[in-house]
């Protein structure tokens, strides 16, 4: 069994959880109520710059060329790229780019890039692989179970199409191979590879309790 793959297994539970969430469940279905969506937009927004910085580090620890080039280019990609399909979904809720750079952290945002961001800078590119590995994967799996459960098209079927749609189906397949390649060079740090792992993918699951409770810092 691939390494990716006895990762997600270790994980089904999170997976399962995911998948089962009232978020997820209510986008598919068009009904998800539109603040919790702006509050994943604003969110992700935020998250997905620290998530380029994750990529750029990873880019100076990897040690051939190629691995060194595509992670650099996956950084490039999501600021030249996914940042601007965010601000179009932002836009579409009348969110200004002024208003995507003004949001603060909520908890669980601002616990998960601090996870990744700590471990690129202090862990292993197998550490790093496996960290990343739950976001690509997790949002092409839960975004496939949301397309079977959609019945009709809806204002939230471009973000279903978007993360089951063929950019990011290489971008995951890639991922996957990075974290098997991984597992295979370093086989002395799959525990460190499976924690990391872990961890970000009960983050995932805490991302979209998140955006649907709208949490803030509230005292």
């Amino acid at each position: 069994m691939a390494f990716s793959d006895q990762l997600l297994e270790a994980g089904s539970d999170v997976w399962a959880a995911q998948k089962e969430h009232p978020f997820v469940h209510e986008l598919a279905a068009g009904t998800l109520d539109e603040d919790a969506f702006q509050h994943w937009v604003k969110q992700d927004y935020r998250y997905l710059l620290d998530y380029a910085r994750v990529f750029s580090i990873a880019g100076t620890k990897a040690r051939d060329e190629a691995t060194m080039t595509h992670l650099l280019g996956v950084a490039h990609e999501v600021l030249d790229h996914e940042m601007d399909l965010h601000r179009e979904f932002a836009a579409d809720y009348g969110i200004s780019r002024a208003d995507l750079e003004a949001v603060e952290k909520a908890p669980t945002c601002h616990a998960y890039t601090n996870f990744l961001v700590r471990t690129a800078y202090e862990g292993s590119i197998a550490e790093i692989a496996a960290a990343l590995y739950p976001c690509m994967q997790g949002y092409l799996d839960v975004a496939e179970h949301m397309a079977t459960l959609a019945e009709e098209e809806h204002r939230y079927t471009p973000f279903i199409e978007l993360y089951t749609g063929e950019d990011f189906r290489e971008a995951t397949a890639w991922c996957r191979e990075f974290v098997d390649d991984c597992g295979e060079r370093y086989p002395g740090e799959h525990d460190a590879m499976r924690e990391a792992f872990l961890t970000s993918a009960k983050l995932e699951y805490r991302f979209w309790e998140m955006a649907y409770t709208r949490e803030g810092w509230e005292l």
